[in-house]
């Protein structure tokens, strides 16, 4: 019998992690693959983004930089894997101008895991080892945006919102949808650019449910854990700052633009640069170097964090970030190679994301 247990408590590993979200009573781990980030010129730079994104990826990091858009239509794509290819995260987003002062768009996000072999009826009912009884389910989260950003009559000013649909699944075992609002805006003030980002201003709350077979809640009673019962996760407000500004040089064909943002949240003390038991302060910086706007290369730091090695030593991390772009006429290609922060491992992610922007023809 503790042979089975073993083999059973292997199998419900994933599956209670995965659950156990639905159970917490800690907020600010709540929706946290919507802090991924979308678009690789964003990754390339360390997601220091607020103050400068104009193009269709503002749907996510601030909709008041849909304004930006100068063409009819904007459509963006990009594709990432995590944890050697175990994790992936993909972004489809498409932005339409309204008229010269407003600009629609939606955004779909998808990050998840898929083929994780469910063994909770690996082990009949007599003992038996039954291999034909193993399945495979995903463990997926989704998040889909409706975004609306105008100009004001104040020059320099605009602002955006979003609507925000989150839905998670856990195989056919669990569920949950959830609703939030995000609101944002953009100041240009001389050459300097200036944005905030109120995330799920709000607050924004998931409802998960449960559908455990008795076979699955019989696994869970022998593996002494916890049933799951349905209940609502809550994502506290937190609000990103920050301030860009381009210099031109060589007559236009050469420009440098640095972006410092500040995330700030609300939820408790975290592992960032600047805390405290109100409310902590996590800033990163990025900065990218363009070439007659067709060639860019880009650089980053972000997750600046304190750790405490094996030995019990305190020391400082940070994931260094650094990426290229090229634009030819309607096509924007971009890439980021991104990295944990550790360089021990040398753990990297390659990420892709293409932009396509058109004008309609009458």
């Amino acid at each position: 019998m503790l042979k089975s247990n073993k083999l059973l408590l292997a199998g419900l590993f994933c599956l209670t992690a995965l659950f156990s979200v639905g159970q917490t009573s800690a907020p600010k781990y709540s929706n946290e693959f919507l802090d991924v980030g979308v678009g690789a010129r964003a990754l390339g730079m360390s997601n220091a983004q607020v103050a400068s994104v104009n193009d269709v990826t503002a749907g996510y990091w601030n909709p008041a930089g849909l304004t930006g858009i100068t063409t009819t239509f904007s459509l963006g794509l990009m594709h990432s894997e995590y944890f050697a290819g175990i994790a992936k995260y993909d972004y489809a987003g498409f932005a339409k101008r309204i008229d010269t002062n407003s600009v629609f768009a939606v955004s779909m996000i998808r990050f998840g895991v898929d083929n994780i072999p469910n063994t909770t009826e690996l082990i009949d009912a007599n003992g038996n080892v039954n291999y034909d009884n193993v399945s495979t389910f995903s463990s997926a989260d989704y998040a889909f945006l409706l975004s609306y950003a105008r100009v004001t009559k104040i020059k320099g000013l605009r602002y955006g919102g979003n609507v925000k649909i989150i839905r998670r699944v856990v195989g056919d075992f669990a569920g949950a949808w959830g609703f939030g609002f995000d609101l944002g805006a953009q100041y240009d003030y001389k050459k300097w650019k200036f944005g905030a980002m109120f995330r799920d201003v709000t607050s924004t709350f998931n409802a998960w449910s449960f559908n455990l077979s008795d076979a699955m809640i019989q696994a869970f009673k022998q593996t002494l854990n916890t049933l799951p019962t349905n209940s609502v996760e809550v994502t506290l407000p937190r609000m990103l700052l920050g301030a860009a500004r381009k210099y031109e040089f060589g007559n236009g064909r050469y420009s440098i633009m640095p972006e410092v943002d500040v995330d700030v949240t609300f939820d408790g003390q975290r592992n960032v640069l600047l805390h405290s038991s109100a409310a902590s302060a996590d800033p990163h910086m990025g900065i990218e170097a363009g070439y007659k706007n067709m060639i860019f290369l880009r650089g980053g730091i972000g997750n600046i964090q304190t750790e405490t090695d094996i030995s019990g030593n305190k020391f400082t991390s940070f994931m260094p970030n650094i990426g290229v772009g090229i634009k030819f006429k309607a096509f924007t290609l971009d890439y980021a190679l991104t990295d944990i922060g550790d360089q021990s491992v040398a753990l990297y992610s390659n990420v892709f994301s293409l932009k396509l922007d058109l004008n309609h023809r009458n």
